[in-house]
């Protein structure tokens, strides 16, 4: 039993961090894909760089935009990168989509998660 107690307690342990990991992240990703949507209902697309903070539940969500012009035609590439850390450990998330300046909507029904 004394060997088998801390085993089976490690074991918990990873499950619980793999899934809180997999909950940040879900939660990371709605965070992108709403900052990708407010940017282009308010027409924010068209700058360079952009970035904030969204509160989900208890834990806070730093985000920044970066958009760069698209190898491919006119169409700019914006992109939403999401921000977390878990126990110490830092991790991110991004969304990007496409964006055509001279139309002024988006290309892309939804944001391409990268």
């Amino acid at each position: 039993m004394a060997i088998v107690i801390p085993v089976a307690m490690q074991g918990m342990s990873i499950a619980s961090r793999a899934g809180l990991l997999g909950q940040r992240k879900a939660a990371a990703m709605r965070v992108a894909e709403r900052m990708l949507n407010e940017l282009i209902v308010t027409g924010e697309m068209n700058q360079t760089s952009s970035s904030g903070s969204v509160v989900d539940g208890d834990t806070s969500y730093p985000w920044t935009m970066q958009s760069e012009p698209w190898s491919e035609d006119s169409m700019t590439q914006v992109t939403v990168r999401v921000t977390f850390s878990i126990q110490g450990n830092s991790y991110d998330i991004s969304a990007s989509t496409l964006f055509d300046a001279t139309a002024g909507t988006a290309a892309a029904a939804s944001p391409l998660a990268l």
